[in-house]
Order: C-alpha cells, then sequence, then structure tokens
C-alpha cells in the first residue's frame, strides 16, 4: 500500500464542508482580535506555567496583550515537542503567512502586526471559517444568555445545564433564573418544572440543537421522589449554600432528571461530558486547575440510559482510559453515542487508539468523530485536521490495507463521522406549537339574535384539525358534544310552514307490531320468522350482500332479477 492512497483519503475528507459540535466560541466575537488572544488560550498558559513561569507574569492585572505575548514567546521553548505547539505554528502558517518553524522573541512581533492587520477587518470571523471550510460551530450557552444578535444558522445555541444542576443553592443562580423566565422559585416542583421549561422553549425556538452539561466524576444521575425532592428543595431555597450537602445532591439529581425529560420532549440531544474534578491544582492558572481520575464509571449512568430511550446521549470521557467501557456502552445502547475527544486524550497517540477502537467497535451511524472545543474560531481548522490526519491512517491502514475496502468505501466512512453523523444526531428544531400566536378570525353563527357575529377561534395558521381527537383533546377544547340552536332565521334557512308542506299527510300504517295480539295475515309486509320460536341468519336470509369489488352492500343481481320477474307477472 503506497501513500498516495492515504493522500487520496486525506484530502478527500479535508474537503469535506464541517460542523463543529461543540466550541466556547462568544458569537458576538468568535474571532480573535490580537495574538494575545491565541497564546491566552488556556493549553498555552497551563503548560507554560507547568514548564516554570509564574503564575503572575501569566495573569497580572493590566497587562498588555503586546507584553502577554512577549512573555509567552518567552516561555514556549519548553513545549515545543506538544501537540498544542503544533496547533499555535499551524495558524501562523495557514492564516498570518508565517513561514518559519518556531515562535520565538526573534520573529514574533513580525507575526504578531501581520495577525493584527488581518484581525481588524470586519470581516475576518467569516474569512475564518470559509479557509477552514466550516458551515457553523456549536456554542456553549449559559442558561440565561441573550440569543439574539448574531446567525444562529453558523453559530448555533447549545443550552448548557451545569449551574442550573449544580449551583442552583446558590442565590445569584437562582436570581439569575428568575430573571430570564419572569418565574420565581416558590418551593413548588411545579414552579421549577415550569421555569426550566421555559428555557428550554426560549432556546428551541432560538435555534438550539442540544442541551449539555459537564459532570464530576462521583454524579449518578438517579430519580428523586416527589417528597424527597420537595424538601430539598425547600431546604435549599431557605439556606442557599448552607444546605446540608445531601439536600443539595437530591435537588442536583432532581434537575438532572427533569431536564431528561424535557430533552425527551422536545427532542434534544443530552450531551454530557463526564469526569471533571474541578479546582484539583488550586494555583494553577485561570482554566489550568481541573483533571480527572479513574473513578468515573458510565454504570452510574444506567437507570439514565433506560428511562429514556427515545433520548441520544453523546458521551464525552475526560480520559482515553475510560474510552473502552464508553465504546462497550456504545455497542449495547442504542442511545449512546461516542462524542469527540475531549480534553486529556486530545492528543495524537490517544486519539488514535482511541479512534480505532470506535471505528471498529461501534456502529458508525453512532460515532460524532471529533469536536474542536475552540475558545476563537482560529483554533477550529488545527485541531480538526490533527484529527483528519489520525483519520486518513486509521482508513486506510485498517479499512482499506486491513478489510480490502475501496478508497471510496473508506472516504464515506469518513464522511459519515465527520459531517453526516453530526447532522443527523443534531438535526434543525422543530419547536413545539406556540400558544402566543395571533388567532385566525372566523365567522360563526350567533344565536343571540339574528345577525352573524364574529368570535375569535384559537387556531393557528401553523395548526391543523384533528380527523380524530383523542378523549383528552375532546375534554381540553370545553365544548358541548351537541349544541342546540334554534336557526331558523338565519338567511337560507327554510320556516317551519315550508318543512310542514313536505310533509306525507298519510304515513305508512305497519299496524301494531308490538302486540302479541295483531293477526299477522292484516299486513301481508310483516311475517313471523318460518321456525316459531327462534330465528337464525342463514344465506338465504341474507339480502344484501357486499360487492366484491367495493365491499359496498347490495342486493345480489339474482335476488333483484327474480322480485322484478315476479313484479311484471303480477302487472300483467
Amino acid at each position: 500500500m503506497t501513500d498516495s492512497a492515504r493522500d487520496s483519503i486525506y484530502e478527500a475528507i479535508a474537503s469535506i464542508r464541517l460542523i463543529d459540535p461543540h466550541t466556547h466560541i462568544n458569537p458576538h466575537a468568535p474571532a480573535s482580535n490580537t495574538l494575545a488572544d491565541l497564546l491566552g488560550y488556556h493549553y498555552y498558559t497551563e503548560l507554560a506555567h507547568s514548564a516554570g513561569m509564574p503564575k503572575a507574569q501569566i495573569e497580572e492585572d493590566g497587562i498588555s496583550h503586546r507584553e502577554l505575548v512577549r512573555r509567552l514567546v518567552s516561555n514556549l521553548s519548553p513545549i515545543e515537542n506538544t501537540a498544542q505547539y503544533r496547533w499555535l505554528i499551524e495558524i501562523c502558517r495557514k492564516f498570518f503567512g508565517f513561514t518559519g518553524e518556531r515562535l520565538d522573541e526573534s520573529n514574533w512581533e513580525e507575526v504578531y502586526e501581520a495577525s493584527e492587520a488581518q484581525m481588524k477587518l470586519a470581516e475576518w470571523p467569516q474569512m475564518v471559517l470559509d479557509q477552514s471550510n466550516v458551515e457553523a460551530v456549536f456554542l456553549t450557552n449559559d442558561f440565561d444568555d441573550q440569543l439574539d444578535g448574531f446567525d444562529s444558522d453558523t453559530y448555533i445555541p447549545c443550552l448548557r445545564t451545569d449551574d442550573l444542576v449544580f449551583h442552583l443553592s446558590k442565590p445569584q443562580t437562582q436570581e439569575r433564573l428568575a430573571a430570564c423566565t419572569g418565574i420565581d422559585l416558590d418551593g413548588s416542583l411545579g414552579k421549577l418544572r415550569e421555569s426550566l421549561r421555559q428555557r428550554f422553549d426560549y432556546f428551541v425556538q432560538h435555534g438550539a440543537r442540544a442541551c449539555a452539561i459537564s459532570l464530576p466524576p462521583d454524579f449518578s444521575p438517579t430519580r428523586v421522589s416527589d417528597g424527597r425532592a420537595s424538601t430539598a428543595l425547600n431546604e435549599v431555597l431557605l439556606n442557599g449554600a448552607m444546605a446540608d450537602q445531601a439536600h443539595q445532591t437530591a435537588l442536583s439529581r432532581r434537575v438532572f432528571w427533569t431536564l431528561a425529560e424535557l430533552c425527551d420532549e422536545y427532542g434534544l440531544p443530552f450531551d454530557l461530558m463526564i469526569g471533571v474534578n474541578r479546582g484539583v491544582y488550586a494555583d494553577g492558572v485561570f482554566q489550568g486547575q481541573d483533571l480527572y481520575d479513574s473513578r468515573v464509571s458510565l454504570i452510574q449512568y444506567r437507570e439514565l440510559f433506560n428511562a429514556f430511550p427515545q433520548v441520544k446521549f453523546p458521551i464525552s470521557v475526560l480520559a482515553s482510559v475510560t474510552n473502552q467501557e464508553l465504546v462497550s456502552y456504545a455497542w449495547i445502547f442504542p442511545n449512546v453515542i461516542t462524542n469527540g475527544h475531549w480534553w486529556y486524550s486530545n492528543t495524537p497517540s490517544f486519539i488514535s487508539r482511541d479512534a480505532s477502537a470506535r471505528l471498529e467497535a461501534v456502529p458508525q451511524t453512532k460515532q460524532i468523530a471529533y469536536y474542536s472545543d475552540a475558545y476563537k474560531l482560529e483554533f477550529v481548522w488545527p485541531k480538526f485536521d490533527m484529527y483528519r490526519q489520525i483519520l486518513a491512517d486509521i482508513l486506510t491502514n485498517h479499512f482499506v490495507k486491513g478489510n480490502g475496502w475501496s478508497e471510496e468505501r473508506a472516504i464515506e466512512l469518513g464522511r459519515r463521522v465527520l459531517r453526516s453523523n453530526v447532522d443527523e444526531i443534531f438535526p434543525r428544531p422543530n419547536p413545539p406549537a406556540r400558544t402566543d400566536r395571533e388567532p385566525v378570525e372566523c365567522n360563526i353563527g350567533d344565536t343571540s339574535n339574528s345577525e352573524q357575529s364574529t368570535e375569535k377561534i384559537s387556531i393557528t395558521s401553523n395548526e391543523e384539525l384533528d380527523p380524530l381527537p383523542s378523549h383528552d383533546e375532546i375534554q381540553s377544547a370545553n365544548a358541548d358534544d351537541v349544541q342546540l340552536v334554534d336557526d331558523s332565521a338565519m338567511p337560507g334557512h327554510p320556516d317551519s310552514d315550508a318543512l310542514a308542506s313536505e310533509i306525507d299527510p298519510q304515513p305508512l300504517n305497519v299496524g301494531d307490531i308490538l302486540s302479541t295480539e295483531t293477526d299477522a295475515s292484516q299486513n301481508p309486509d310483516i311475517r313471523e320468522p318460518e321456525t316459531g320460536d327462534s330465528f337464525e341468519v342463514d344465506e338465504a336470509s341474507l339480502l344484501l350482500r357486499p360487492d366484491p369489488t367495493t365491499g359496498e352492500l347490495k342486493f345480489p343481481s339474482s335476488q333483484i332479477e327474480e322480485d322484478e320477474s315476479t313484479d311484471e307477472e303480477s302487472t300483467n
């Protein structure tokens, strides 16, 4: 197998226009303003700090962008071996015309000037998207974010729910929730659910395609009874963060479970990022304090996966050591989906092993290959390209060379995991029918007088009449089954005299058919059954027959002809 097959596969999958299904990009400032926005990414600050750069030099108050870049560049030498350094160099080459191998004291100012000139362009964000071959990116939106003022087809909202689940005991969180929903928590579970539902309404109406949360290793999402949840909610509202931890845990589980129910109702995937411990390194730089540990297990989520079979759960695990378990769960559970290579597993050696295992063991329709987790648009391209290079190797060596696949078939698998699955797992939302649309005005009869009046009926232009409503739908309509009205005065309706003229003055006399003493011979059309005591249906008694073509009940043609023949004989 030559490199030409690998190169062809790489070029083909690199041409796929992407949707990045998870970023932290600010849609109002999606691209960088200076090189400091790039070097300020937590990967560089935490690696530089780990290599010996004092935290105070990185986070000094009032430091200028230019000075921060100078300081960081001076401390990049120890991290030149890392994948993250490679991202930086590739950004500088692709977007700013850099041709060197390393960024150092001799050339950083030239790159700084060139990048600043590009970043000042009003069209710079779109230029980055186009050069990166990216169609859209998912956002990470706090529950109270305003989702106006940006193109939601390019910057796709995603409801992030960490604060709702883990920080509802904080008065600030409660105040934010009340401010954005207009609903005050009063201790009732109904108000809590109503406020969460309002957030789903708002986000779905604004194009959100997923709900997401980052979860610690010890979290176990389980059902919490109404009584226990009500007690926990009242204790938390009363005592805030000082409430007993057992109450806070119970409330967290109830809120999480309610979010899963709402994902089920609204058809949103619930994106779970599992395994992060916050604040492990308390003296670390900003966003460089969190780590994983190996206690996390997906067995903690078995009740969730079983309870919501219709909810899609794209799962990210923080460490490569958890990948085999994730592969196994995606192997068994139809609603568990492997999702990207997150954080500490986002390096080439781990990606190669983990992606190979997923491609070999998990149905291809249940894999979201990668997401950038980027804070600025410039990072989407180098991160995805790192993954594409690895994917091209796997497709070439395992599927083409090992399994005998054609290049075209391998490319189609790459397309499936890179783009097609994102479209299918995160479809455009279909918001439920809103009740605040203007009703259509329909003219209906008013029985109180002889003139027509206009009454508003709650039927909107997007609603259709149900030809077979359920009992509950009938009851909710609050309409009488039968309504008697006097519409004789309405135009086009005949009066009582006109109806009387149509009545036959000689009604049919069938005699007293209920009397046991009636002589049947007085009326030859009324006959007793021939058996006397009982009557059983036989073929001869069934005058009506279903038409073999239409199913319509008709007299058999032979019977009709016999009757007509009898009539003619009697007439003659």
